[in-house]
């Protein structure tokens, strides 16, 4: 299984960068409004709804507080075509505790996904570290 890790450091405090993570049924508002143009949860998935109208079911696997961990698989063949994703975003302190360090770790199959992956992850941060500066 390949595994892809980036992250960046956002200018915001960590219990901020949590809140919105934490917060999965509104990413298309707290951290990827554009690049997400809807989201819904039932039970435990949260369906995204992208601009162009396509469907993404991700199972929430697990919201840890205490950790500040996220993590969730997407069910479906989504827009890659992967046989297995899973992900996880984490939240730290950084520096004097002001910022944080966001780090997003993705394992899929198959392994020749991972550079496709890493690219749409590596823009989606950045996108995610943007939005949560300016809120």
């Amino acid at each position: 299984m390949a595994s892809v890790t980036v992250e960046t450091i956002v200018a915001a405090h960590p219990d901020a960068v949590w809140a919105a993570i934490a917060d999965v049924g509104n990413v298309h508002r707290r951290l990827l409004p554009g690049r997400v143009a809807a989201a819904r949860i039932e039970g435990d998935e949260r369906i995204l709804t992208m601009p162009d109208g396509t469907e993404v079911r991700e199972l929430i696997v697990a919201v840890d507080h205490e950790q500040r961990r996220m993590s969730y698989s997407v069910q479906g063949p989504g827009r890659m075509e992967l046989r297995h994703h899973h992900a996880a975003f984490q939240v730290f302190a950084h520096a004097d505790g002001a910022q944080s360090r966001l780090v997003w770790v993705t394992d899929v199959l198959p392994h020749d996904r991972a550079p496709g992956v890493e690219a749409r992850v590596s823009v989606g941060i950045e996108e995610m570290r943007a939005v949560l500066e300016s809120a």
